[in-house]
């Protein structure tokens, strides 16, 4: 089979290279996946950087935590799966289903990777596809779309219609957050340093947008003029949470994702003034990624595809991804 490997050290995506490696087959409790389509997250950069936790790769590896495609085979033991189940990754291989448990997460350098013709996973880290989607549009939601979910449906206080969530920018997270929260009924408003790009976003259905550019200080802004969000999906960190924090209403909540300023020191003063919550998000379980399939297929929700490359581009892929160009998810497909 053919494969994207980093090298031992690799500090940037540029480093990627294809590999001819054996074919794999599933052990007990295994399943043998034949890959179709796969999607870039923002942790896959750090991965490839060498800036993810537990620092620079230590020996070769297959990138990606998010992919989709068939059952070629299953190992012994396996009840859930057979043969030519449409599927897709699940990014924590052992957390099924409760509170929140860390374990192996797909391509950080340890465990398995997704960007392969062939992977095996094991039984707990394969989650059946939404029926109405395709694969590319299904390798957006490992991690990306169980994120979003996570943040507006899970937790202590689950989204309710009319409720009014706030997103941050125009990445993968951000709007499959805005096309989860639209159909569960609630408005949304987004922000963005490009109007070119707020302009999509508001033909998405975000009712409102702002252009942090223009309006430096954006969670005043957002409370005075707008009235307050009651859910931030938070996926820039300590560089943006005392802006989200300002933007609640009463007993709002920012759901803390925090990858892309996580450099700063928010002080959490206006969580006071709103009795807000701030919650940690760090993907979700295969539960979460079943409950979240089933509402894409009863809303006919279709993950938003900024731009598609074959196997062989897997390298244009990365750098589209990076690039001010990118909005939404970038995939991969065969």
């Amino acid at each position: 089979m053919r494969a994207w490997m980093l090298p031992a050290g690799s500090d940037g995506f540029d480093k990627l290279y294809l590999e001819e490696l054996p074919d794999p087959t599933p052990g007990p409790g295994e399943v043998l996946i034949q890959m179709l389509a796969w999607s870039i997250n923002y942790r896959d950069f750090a991965v490839a950087a060498g800036k993810y936790f537990g620092g620079a790769l230590k020996q070769p590896a297959v990138p990606l935590s998010d992919g989709a495609g068939v059952v070629a085979a299953v190992g012994p033991g396996v009840t859930r799966f057979k043969e030519g189940d449409r599927v897709q990754s699940a990014f924590f291989t052992t957390w099924e289903d409760g509170p929140h448990r860390m374990g192996p997460a797909l391509g950080d350098g340890m465990a398995p990777g997704t960007l392969a013709e062939l992977v095996v996973l094991p039984e707990s880290g394969v989650v059946p596809m939404a029926e109405s989607l395709d694969h590319g549009q299904a390798a957006c939601l490992p991690c990306a779309g169980v994120t979003a979910w996570n943040a507006l449906h899970e937790g202590p206080r689950p989204l309710l219609p009319g409720m009014r969530v706030l997103v941050l920018g125009s990445g993968g997270v951000s709007m499959l957050a805005l096309q989860i929260a639209r159909a569960s009924g609630c408005e949304v408003i987004a922000t963005s340093s490009s109007d070119e790009k707020l302009e999509r976003i508001r033909g998405l259905g975000a009712k409102h947008t702002v252009n942090y550019k223009t309006h430096p200080e954006w969670g005043a802004w957002i409370a005075q003029h707008l009235g307050g969000v009651d859910k931030v999906v938070e996926v820039g960190g300590a560089g943006t949470a005392e802006q989200s924090m300002t933007a609640l209403r009463t007993h709002g909540e920012v759901a803390m994702i925090g990858v892309l300023a996580p450099e700063g020191g928010p002080n959490p003063r206006a969580l006071m003034m709103s009795a807000g919550t701030m919650r940690g998000i760090f993907v979700g379980s295969a539960a979460m990624a079943r409950r979240l399939n089933a509402a894409i297929d009863v809303n006919g929700i279709e993950p938003l595809i900024g731009a598609r490359f074959k196997f062989e581009q897997a390298k244009e892929a990365y750098a589209h991804a990076w690039g001010p160009e990118s909005f939404s998810k970038t995939v991969i497909e065969l």
